[in-house]
């Protein structure tokens, strides 16, 4: 049939696959007809064999393809394909079709083409035209989906150029539309586009047809090379040498192995066998090559008509028989292979249905309809177990009887209830023309599901859920694919062309797809109604006809009405996991105490003694006690080694107390915390103001476990952050640490109210509210279900979520969790900004942070099950399984948990029985067991001083537990162990209770002196051989020490899994390991150990060590293959016999050598020898597989038994080579413990768990991720996409926050709010991270750096430095005032000469100003510091703000927010831009200023009244006086400082009224304007973007001037004198941060005694202060000091200086009015300023008593500006002697500012100028009107050419050179003639042109005293548009 079939699709996709279901069955000899819907959705993607036998045409297609690509693996040519001739007479032009109709898109593209229904226009490639597509109709079933996959096989199309139709092979089309080919025509190769529809109706190229199937199916042949069938595995290649001690299922004894358990039926949960580690030939087996290839497309939909034909296979196959089955049915077999070693197929080995979704009771049956339907009588006792009932489809009648053997649920009712409701997630798709999947599907679908089931699985509804997903999308995927590509007028929406199943055909084809499954699924059809049915199935389950079935569908279906149905789950197994999954936690609990209370369980004791033939074990345990008092102890005691003792007995040097240090990722994470923290505080919400905060308080709330309280004081108590953040003083008590520990128990509300209380009488400490192990208690305090049984429901809802916390803005709540989905809900309290994950270790490779310890948690654990690793650390026990399974059976009535329970005692009890030395108990155990039990035995006696390994026992129920402890204790003592291993009972009510011996162990080891000591926390049972019972129902956070060598997980509670769940048991076992150790495949390799005991113990635990005894051998292979297996009975076994194996056939174990080179080298040499010869070492070392079974029994006994007359602790293989053995191993045995912390443990767990732990989905995801992920949340819809592998952590919580919601009784239930954000409470935390992990040391550490944080925030760095050239100050003994003067004398202060030195220590590498004849010292005053190093190595000292600091933008606090201008709703203030204009002489024009005047600030200057024109800015009165008022006008220049530019003087100012305006160039307006929108900007015109500060204090100045004048005229007309008018205007760096007043005591007896001191004052009172100096108006420059730690006495006494003033001035602009700032300057204009007021006969007054504090900020200012080529972008560094050039020269222009590096060259360089100048202090360089920094090596002398100028007297002096600066006409010949030089002086000519600076020396007539020559004429490295300056250089004559 195959292809010519496939081409003529006229029926529906359904009918399609029916037919060749039928086909496949009729052509195959197995009765079994191959099930439908198993092609049509489940196994499209897995079961890619179906693809290969899609029809003859396409199999002949894909051999070619196949060979072909085999053909170029081997190198051969491909062989020529031969086309068929072309009819006579046809066109064969390339892009026309044989009719001759073009073809081609570029010509057609506009025309109308009709495209049948079903089809799409796609775009063909010619090899003849590159350039061109060629346009065809094909059918879309025979095009893949967007993943590539799901076309069906063979082809369909039309030729839209002359319309033939019915096209049904490509070869055939091909040919017809001229391609033209020269190899096979195949549609993957040359349709290559969807063509669509632009918006103007254009036929237009669209995306690429994903063809991925053809090119996986090429490859997938090549990769295998045995000479099987694609998918079989033959005989000869299975799992070599192992075996399996678990039997096959009786289930279907007598089913076809291929039959009996089907494939996965759900395509996203591959077989464990993906990751089987065999290997053909060098290969990978070709299932895993499948699995590998197909595990991206797996979580893709499977396509809906997938033809299968299992026809013969292709002719490279040669083992296909028409007896053999269907290689369909082949490819099922083998994914569950009846082999030994056989690996189950994980598609439905899960959990059991959630009770979470349960509603109301799970017991009680639901309402019915109808008749009533009568439960029969003893219906448990007859079928072991209580049928299941899932109410499916329509009406479920009333049952009735004995009802308490049945149980119903509507959990399969509700999710296909779910299932018809539409996701909003495809609502975009058009809901009208997409319909949900119809009841008939779905209960065809659940049969389907339920077939594949394997006889040992359960049903889980997230798997139905899936499935339903995926057959809706798959119906509708090219509706869906339409509406992704194309714009909707291009495609009319058309309704679905799917026929649907109708109900007649409904029981019909589900005992169809029934009917594989040899009555695993049975289909009970009704006519009239359920009841008649379920009556039958009751009938059927009496009569014992059901013995076989799993689950009986009942189906009532007819014409004229919908259908009912519903599903019973009568498997024995099935049944009880179901129904036990259904209790709630607590119900649990309720029913095992039940049991136990009423004694039911004595049954089961009864039938256990039954299986001892020597009788009742206990019966044994008396008789061995009683013959072997006072005997035994002292043979296994024998040579245990005592502790240490003072007589210097060998005492074991490998117990550490690990002490508390930070890991490099725990400081990560807190400092990942302390930045969220920080952006919560910079969002502009204003939810936390960080900087009203001065110190940090915090609770830790932890749950009511006495150990995890314990714990967490410890940890407290240890981490030291109590002293630190100085809430403790020293000597600590552990009551002072109780105090910030918060138990959630009954006592809990009293503490956190004090807290509550703490925080609301401190608001300026910040408090944080740390809830650790956070998922633990979310009940909402509303629906507390249980008030009188559990006190501390709810709990965590009433404390933390309180009104009280969620308003107080000074509390920060941080959830802390390892589970942390159950806070992501669509209600959670926490943003999505607010989540913190733990940081993975690796990045790309890169190991981000070095840790000395490697982690294992749940990732790891799996990753050890995986194909490569050398022992799983997860494992399951079958023996253990199989037993529990088979009572079962027998009690039917107990619950699971009970007889779990019980068996596993026995185990312990019969093992530790067996390891005594009666020997016939081993039977009566699990090897699992067996091996825990002599670990722990054996190894205290391995250590010298008795360390042991910990075994950890999870026993959930508390009675449970108790009842464990009883018993295992009772045994020990028998035993006479009592001081060999303790048993602890772990309950979380209560501590730690162990024995007195056991207590002075751990005393002795841990060097604890203190009588009364106890431990308190499991870690403190460090080396401890012990079993903890860890009891209780959720963990609590307890963790555990590095001895735990076991934790036996094999009683959790299997049947009702949730992820949070799953995760928290398996986090008991996550584990630190060194690594130094090789860890890479999840075991240690401890070469280095001489420890040849290995080869003779039965020590499994050495299975985890890579190498065994002697060097020469690695691991066997024996251990490679348990990681297929994992079952541990049949592993054990085989482990066990390859090291007998060993000790038998090799000699006796050579001594290893301790010299580790050799060992290492020998460990180098074994790895290359086994890698290369694995094989040999089978063959070599390993007993046939009979034998080794024969020998099992010999093995055990000679291993396992310690009899009294051993004198040897170990065991050994043979009593010929014990001497041996023993003599060597005493010397050299050594600590389990250490081995144990080496490594990490060993996790047996239920099969079930097992089963969903390791099986994983397309993605790589382990099953138990996409497990609903906690009790009290449930799934939003069915409809939601897989997670993946790939996804991170926070890619998880968005899908948990987008996909589930809280049940009512979750604490997140109320907290929505339709469509806002501002559900996220602002200041609330997540941080989540991986259990055991270190969470608590982050948190701690992040305590610990918020806190510094703050105080960091309260402090700066001020510059404290010396003020510089003291030794140049005249030392005179005349003081003008008196210490202790408030204001200077003006009369005095005029005699007061002015001192030209300059002090302040930023200009220590400035050019010294010779004021007289000074005698310097000639010495060197080179530069201290480097160019780079100015502002980074400048001396600081941090300071704590004061209450008068300015601030910059990051301070938030209430005071401040309207001066800042954020108002309450956070909206900016609104400003207006107003231009003021004014003409200035010396610039020639007109300057353009522009004020933003915020609307706040607007009553500061005054407009015109029609035009709202800015005419002035208001000024005070002179004889103005007001407390609250500052009269002076700040100005702050600034530039790159937005942020961090001190502006906010609101507190500084102390709150008085103040005009403060910005000076900001125009290109950073808008950005200064966003940080400061309520303060007012001065913008500078755009000329002056490049510009230097010099610029903005010359227009400050002439601003200021010209609104002095207007004022003066406005307020003359009010008859105000012009003096009156204030003149002084403040400029201020945009660094100044705090100011300080000197005050002086003269209260002494002599007139010159005082004393000082200095405080921190405001602003506001120093500025006061200073404006009501006496005649303040006579200064023109007022100042201060700068602050300095080094300030003494005599800089003081004299309180007022003539001197320098810097940084922050005031400014006399009327009588400064004809000294203007250089609008050029970069550096030193404010000395430069200095000089002319002072040579202007100006007073410049600096106060002494008031100083100023300068911050260091690291950016903007002059660091803004960067010297850089003009050529390329590249950033090199340019040195400044490249600053200038010869002009005309072709040296590198640079893009700066000619002023710039003029300065700049002169700072460094100008030496070359002037010689003779360098360090010649006493003759130095005159410069007229101006002052240049020419570096600290030379000095300069300032005159002023004005008239009547004060100037030095210069008659003694001779200058060694002249410096003539942009001179103006004031500077004539006579004037410079006035002067002497040395001979040879140097003389500098700076002009702005060549043509002035030849003008200059004319003008001046240089050319009298010096010569000139042309080479000494320069330039700087500017280009011409940039108008460079010009040098001239002479030498005096």
């Amino acid at each position: 049939m195959g292809n010519s079939y496939a081409g003529q699709l006229k029926t529906t996709r359904f009918e399609e696959v029916l037919h060749n279901s039928i086909e496949a069955s009729l052509r195959s000899n197995n009765l079994v007809p191959r099930p439908i819907f198993s092609q049509l959705y489940l196994e499209a993607e897995q079961q890619l064999s179906s693809l290969e036998a899609g029809s003859r045409a396409d199999n002949e297609e894909e051999e070619e393809e196949e060979e072909e690509e085999e053909g170029s693996e081997s190198s051969s040519p491909p062989v020529p394909y031969q086309m068929k001739p072309p009819p006579e007479g046809c066109c064969t032009t390339d892009g026309f079709c044989q009719a001759g109709k073009d073809l081609r898109l570029v010509s057609i593209s506009n025309e109308h083409i009709e495209v049948p229904s079903g089809f799409l226009l796609v775009g063909a490639k010619s090899p003849n035209l590159p350039d061109h597509l060629l346009v065809c109709a094909v059918d879309k079933r025979f095009l893949p989906d967007d993943n590539g996959r799901n076309a069906l096989l063979g082809f369909s199309g039309n030729c839209v150029g002359c319309g033939k139709k019915g096209f049904c092979y490509f070869t055939e089309f091909s040919n017809h539309i001229n391609l033209k080919l020269t190899t096979q025509p195949k549609k993957q190769k040359h349709l290559k586009y969807y063509l669509v529809r632009n918006a103007q109706g254009a036929l237009t190229k669209g995306s690429v047809i994903c063809w991925k199937g053809a090119e996986f199916r090429g490859r997938q042949s090549s990769t295998s090379t045995c000479s099987s069938t694609l998918f079989q595995l033959p005989e000869s290649s299975g799992l070599s040498g192992s075996t399996s001690s678990e039997p096959l299922p009786a289930a279907n004894p007598s089913a076809p192995a291929g039959t009996q358990q089907t494939a996965a039926a759900i395509d996203h949960i591959p077989s464990t066998a993906a990751f089987s580690s065999t290997v053909y030939n060098g290969k990978e087996s070709p299932k895993q090559q499948l699995m590998k290839n197909n595990l991206s497309a797996l979580t893709r939909p499977s396509v809906l008509g997938t033809l299968t034909n299992s026809g013969p296979p292709k002719k490279r196959h040669k083992g296909w028989s028409p007896e053999s089955p269907s290689s369909t049915e082949t490819w099922n077999s083998q994914l569950n292979p009846q082999a030994p070693n056989r690996i189950k197929n994980d598609g439905g080995s899960l959990s059991s249905l959630p009770h979470s979704a349960l509603v109301g009771p799970a017991s009680s049956p639901a309402v019915g309809s109808g008749e009533p339907v009568s439960v029969p009588d003893n219906l448990l006792k007859i079928c072991k177990a209580k049928p299941v009932i899932f109410k499916g489809h329509g009406n479920f009648p009333y049952l009735c009887g004995n009802i308490n053997d049945v149980i119903v649920s509507p959990l399969l009712y509700t999710c296909y209830r779910n299932s018809q409701s539409l996701s909003r997630a495809y609502e975009q798709y058009g809901a009208s023309t997409i319909q949900p999947i119809s009841e008939e599907m779905q209960l065809l679908l659940t049969v389907y599901y339920l077939v594949q089931l394997a006889a040992d699985q359960v049903p889980l509804i997230e798997d139905l859920e899936q499935i339903f997903m995926r057959s809706w999308r798959e119906s509708h995927l090219s509706e869906i694919r339409q509406y992704q590509q194309a714009v909707p007028q291009a495609f009319p929406q058309v309704p679905s062309q799917i026929t649907a199943v109708t109900s007649a055909q409904l029981p019909w084809l589900a005992g169809l797809a029934a009917s594989s499954c040899n009555d695993s699924v049975h289909i009970i059809e009704c006519s009239y109604s359920l009841a008649e049915g379920l009556s039958e199935m009751f009938k059927l389950l009496i009569e014992g006809k059901l013995i076989k079935t799993n689950y009986v569908v009942i189906i009532c279906a007819s014409r004229n009405r919908t259908i009912d149905s519903c599903i019973v789950i009568t498997g024995k197994y099935q049944a009880r996991v179901l129904s036990e999954s259904m209790l709630s936690p607590s119900d649990y609990q309720k029913e095992v105490n039940y049991q136990l209370v009423t004694g039911k369980v004595e049954t089961l004791g009864s039938f256990f003694s039954t299986l001892c033939p020597e009788g009742d074990i206990d019966l044994l345990l008396e008789k061995f006690y009683q013959e072997n008092q006072g005997h035994i102890s002292s043979s296994l005691l024998a040579n245990k080694p005592t502790a240490v003792n003072g007589t210097g007995t060998a005492v074991c040097t490998s117990y550490e107390v690990e002490r508390h240090q930070i890991r490099p990722f725990q400081l990560a994470v807190a400092q990942k915390l302390l930045s969220h923290i920080c952006s919560i505080a910079d969002s502009s919400t204003q939810n936390l103001d960080l900087g009203s905060f001065e110190k940090i308080d915090f609770l830790i709330c932890v749950p009511p476990s006495e150990v995890t309280y314990q714990q967490t004081l410890f940890h407290l108590w240890h981490s030291g952050i109590l002293l630190e953040l100085g809430l403790e003083k020293e000597h600590l008590t552990k009551q002072r640490v109780e105090q910030y520990v918060l138990k959630l128990d009954a006592e809990a509300q009293i503490k956190f109210k004090v807290f509550l209380q703490n925080s609301m009488q401190n608001p300026h400490t910040l408090f944080v509210l740390i809830h650790d192990h956070a998922h633990w208690d979310l009940m909402s305090a509303m629906h507390s279900l249980y008030p009188q049984t559990e006190l501390s429901t709810g709990l965590v809802d009433r404390l933390l979520n309180c009104r009280e916390v969620k308003e107080a803005p000074n509390i920060v709540t941080l959830h802390v969790t390892s589970f942390p989905y159950a806070l992501q809900t669509q209600h959670t309290h926490i943003s999505p900004y607010n989540e913190i994950h733990w940081p993975s270790s690796y990045s790309n490779g890169v190991d981000l942070y070095h840790e000395n310890k490697k982690y294992f948690g749940l990732s790891e654990f799996i990753e050890s099950t995986l194909s490569g690793h050398s022992i799983p650390l997860l494992r399951y026990d079958s023996s253990f399984e199989a037993m529990v399974m088979a009572l079962g059976k027998r009690f039917p009535r107990l619950h699971s948990a009970v007889i779990r329970t019980f068996v596993l005692i026995q185990h312990y009890s019969a093992a530790m029985m067996a390891v005594c030395g009666l020997s016939q108990m081993k039977n009566y155990t699990s090897v699992e067991t067996l091996e825990i039990t002599q670990n722990l035995i054996n190894s205290s006696r391995q250590c010298p001083s008795g360390h042991g390994l910990m075994v950890v026992l999870r026993i959930p129920c508390t009675p449970l537990a108790a009842v464990a402890y009883e018993r295992l204790h009772n045994v020990r003592e028998r035993l006479a162990l009592e001081d060999n291993f303790e048993i602890i009972l772990g309950n979380p009510n209560s501590g730690i209770t162990i024995g007195k011996h056991f207590v002075e162990q751990l005393k002795v080891w841990q060097k604890i002196e203190d009588v009364d000591w106890r431990p308190q926390t499991y870690l403190e049972l460090e080396g401890l051989p012990c079993i903890l019972i860890f009891s209780g129902m959720d963990p609590q956070g307890e963790s555990l020490p590095r001895s735990l060598r076991y934790c036996d997980l094999r009683l959790i509670n299997s049947s009702s899994l949730v992820r949070t769940t799953l995760e928290q048991e398996l986090g008991l076992a996550a584990y630190f390991v060194s690594s130094e150790i090789h860890t890479e495949k999840a075991v240690v390799n401890d070469v280095l150990e001489s420890d040849p005991e290995k080869l003779s113990s039965t020590d499994n635990e050495d299975e985890e060590i890579a190498t065994e005894g002697s060097t020469s051998e690695k691991r066997s292979p024996m251990k490679r293959e348990r990681s297929c297996s994992h079952d541990s009975a049949s592993s054990s076994l085989s482990s066990k016999a390859s090291i007998t194996a060993f000790c038998t056939e090799s000699s006796p174990p050579q001594v290893l050598s301790n010299s580790t080179e050799e060992t290492t080298n020998n460990y180098e040499r074994q790895k290359q020898k086994v890698d290369k010869g694995a094989q040999t070492t089978i063959s070599k070392h390993l007993p046939p597989v009979t034998e080794q079974l024969d020998m099992k029994q010999n093995i055990k006994s000679a291993q396992v038994s310690i009899t009294s007359s051993s004198s040897s602790p170990f065991s050994s293989s043979s009593s010929s080579s014990a001497p041996t053995h023993n003599s060597f191993i005493l010397q050299t045995s050594q600590c389990s413990m250490t081995k144990a912390s080496k490594q990490p443990p060993i996790v047996f767990l239920p099969k079930l768990v097992y089963d969903i732990i390791t099986s994983t989905d397309s993605s790589g995801l382990p099953k138990s991720s996409s497990l609903l992920p906690y009790h009290s949340v449930m799934w939003a819809s069915s409809f939601r996409p897989l997670m993946s592998k790939m996804m991170t952590c926070t890619e998880q919580s968005l899908y948990y926050r987008q996909w589930t919601v809280p049940k009512p009784i979750h604490m997140d239930y109320n907290n929505r709010n339709e469509g806002r954000m501002d559900t996220f409470h602002p200041r609330r935390l997540l941080l989540s991270g991986p259990p055991q992990i270190g969470k608590t040391g982050a948190y701690l550490q992040f305590l610990s750096i918020l806190s510094r944080m703050l105080i960091r925030l309260t402090e700066v760095d001020v510059y404290d430095e010396e003020e510089i050239n003291i030794n140049i100050k005249e030392e005179s003994d005349q003081y003008y005032h008196q210490p202790g003067d408030m204001w200077p004398d003006l009369e005095t202060f005029k005699k007061m000469p002015f001192d030209y030195t300059i002090h302040d220590p930023k200009y220590e590498d400035a050019s010294l100003i010779c004021s007289k004849l000074q005698t310097i010292n000639n010495e060197d005053r080179s530069m201290s510091r480097r160019q780079e190093d100015m502002y980074t190595c400048r001396q600081t000292t941090r300071m704590r703000l004061s209450k008068y600091a300015a601030y910059n933008t990051y301070h938030h606090c209430e005071q401040c927010h309207q001066y800042m201008g954020f108002n309450p709703r956070y909206q900016l203030y609104e400003s207006t831009l107003h231009a003021f204009a004014f003409s200035y002489s010396m610039l020639g024009e007109e300057i353009q200023l522009h004020f933003i005047i915020p609307k706040s600030k607007e009553h500061h200057f005054v407009f015109s009244q029609p035009g709202r024109q800015l005419e002035s800015m208001r000024l005070p009165l002179v004889t103005d006086k007001s407390e609250d008022y500052i009269k002076s006008p700040t100005f702050t220049p600034t530039t790159g400082r937005h942020e961090h530019g001190l502006f906010n003087l609101y507190h500084a100012m102390d709150g008085a009224s103040h005009l403060h305006v910005l000076v900001v160039k125009e290109y950073e307006m808008a950005i200064y304007k966003k940080y400061w929108p309520n303060h007012i900007m001065l913008v500078l015109p755009s000329i002056f973007n490049s510009a230097g500060v010099g610029a903005a204090h010359f227009l400050i100045k002439e601003l200021s001037y010209h609104n002095l004048e207007l004022e003066r005229n406005r307020q003359e007309e009010l008859g105000i004198k012009p003096q009156d008018i204030w003149p002084f205007i403040v400029i201020s760096d945009d660094s100044c941060v705090m100011w300080n007043a000197v005050e002086v005591d003269c209260s002494g007896d002599r007139k010159s005694d005082y004393t000082w001191t200095e405080r921190n004052v405001s602003l506001k009172q120093i500025l006061q202060h200073i404006e009501a100096t006496p005649n303040v108006t006579h200064y023109a420059l007022i100042g201060m000091r700068k602050w300095s730690s080094k300030t003494n006495s005599a800089e003081i006494k004299e309180p007022f200086s003539c001197c320098h003033v810097h940084d922050f001035i005031m400014l006399n602009v009327d009588l400064t009015q004809n000294v203007q700032y250089n609008q050029n300057r970069f550096t030193c204009d404010d000395v430069d300023f200095n000089l002319r007021v002072h040579s202007a006969g100006l007073l410049i007054c600096r106060f002494n008593h008031f100083n100023v504090m300068k911050k260091q900020i690291a950016v903007g200012g002059q660091r803004s500006f960067h010297i850089k080529s003009k050529v390329s972008d590249t950033p090199v560094s340019i040195s400044p002697a490249q600053y200038i050039c010869a002009p005309d020269s072709k040296h590198t222009f640079l893009a700066a500012p000619a002023q710039l590096l003029l300065e700049k060259y002169l700072q460094y360089h100008s030496h070359r100028f002037f010689p003779l100048s360098l360090k010649n202090y006493s003759h130095p360089v005159l410069s007229v009107d101006c002052y240049l920094n020419l570096g600290p090596q030379i000095a300069v002398c300032y005159v002023s050419s004005r008239p009547h100028s004060l100037n030095i007297s210069s008659s003694g002096l001779t200058f060694s050179g002249l410096l003539l600066y942009l001179c103006d006409s004031f500077v004539v010949a006579s004037f410079l003639k006035k002067f002497h030089f040395l001979k040879g002086a140097t003389l500098c000519v700076i002009c702005q042109d060549r043509n002035s600076l030849r003008q200059t020396v004319v003008r001046l007539e240089l050319e009298d005293e010096w010569q000139f020559r042309l080479r000494d004429e320069f330039q700087t490295a500017n280009a011409k548009e940039d108008r460079p300056l010009f040098f001239l250089t002479g030498r005096h004559i």
